[in-house]
C-alpha cells in the first residue's frame, strides 16, 4: 500500500514543526496518532436485522475496514436488551488506512456539515486524545443517499501518543482540524 498523503506530510513538515514548538530533544516524543475508533451505537438493531446489516455495509464503506458487532454484556428489561444481543458495531483502524481516514474525514467530510464552523476544541480527554460526534452518514462521499434507509451518527475517537490536550490539540491543528474559536 502506497504511503499516504496526510502521514507525507506529517513526516516532512508536522514533525519538524512540533519538535520546534515543544522543544523536543527527541523525534519519538513527538506526539503520533495510535489508532482511530468509529464507533456507532444501534438502539433499534437488537429488533431489526436489516438495520444492523445496513449499518455493517455503510461504516465498512466509510472506513474500508470490516466492522465488529458489538454484543450487551448484561440484559436490561427496560431497555428489551437480553444478553448477547447486537447493541452496536466498531472499527479499529490503524496504520495508513487510519492515516486516510483521517485525511477524508478531516478534508472531505467535515467541510459538508451544513452550517460548520468547526469542531469543538474541548472534547479532548486530558490525556491528548480527541473524540467527536458526527450525526448523519451523509457528510461522507463514498455514502449515497439513495442507498441509505435511516440517518444514523457516529462517535469517532482519535487516539494519540500526546501527554496532555495541548500537545493533542496542536498536533490535531497541524494535520488540519478545523477547531472553532471558544
Amino acid at each position: 500500500m502506497a504511503q499516504t498523503r496526510l502521514k507525507k506530510v506529517y513526516q516532512e513538515t508536522i514533525v519538524p514543526k512540533l519538535m520546534n514548538d515543544f522543544q523536543y530533544g527527541n523525534i519519538h516524543q513527538v506526539p503520533k496518532l495510535v489508532k482511530v475508533t468509529v464507533n456507532r451505537g444501534l438502539g433499534e438493531a437488537a429488533q431489526n436485522a436489516k438495520s444492523l446489516e445496513a449499518s455493517l455495509n455503510e461504516i465498512a464503506l466509510i472506513t474500508a475496514q470490516k466492522p465488529v458487532v458489538t454484543r450487551a454484556k448484561k440484559a436490561i428489561a427496560g431497555f428489551k436488551i437480553r444478553q448477547g444481543m447486537p447493541v452496536g458495531i466498531m472499527v479499529t483502524l490503524r496504520g495508513e488506512r487510519m492515516y486516510a481516514f483521517v485525511d477524508r474525514l478531516i478534508n472531505l467530510a467535515l467541510p459538508r456539515i451544513r452550517d460548520f464552523r468547526g469542531v469543538s476544541p474541548k472534547s479532548f480527554d486530558g490525556r491528548g486524545n480527541y473524540t467527536l460526534g458526527l450525526r448523519e452518514q451523509l457528510i461522507f462521499p463514498e455514502v449515497e443517499y439513495d442507498s441509505i434507509d435511516q440517518i444514523r451518527g457516529m462517535d469517532i475517537s482519535i487516539i494519540t501518543t500526546a501527554n496532555n490536550d495541548e500537545e493533542g490539540r496542536a498536533l490535531l491543528k497541524e494535520m488540519g482540524m478545523p477547531f472553532r474559536d471558544q
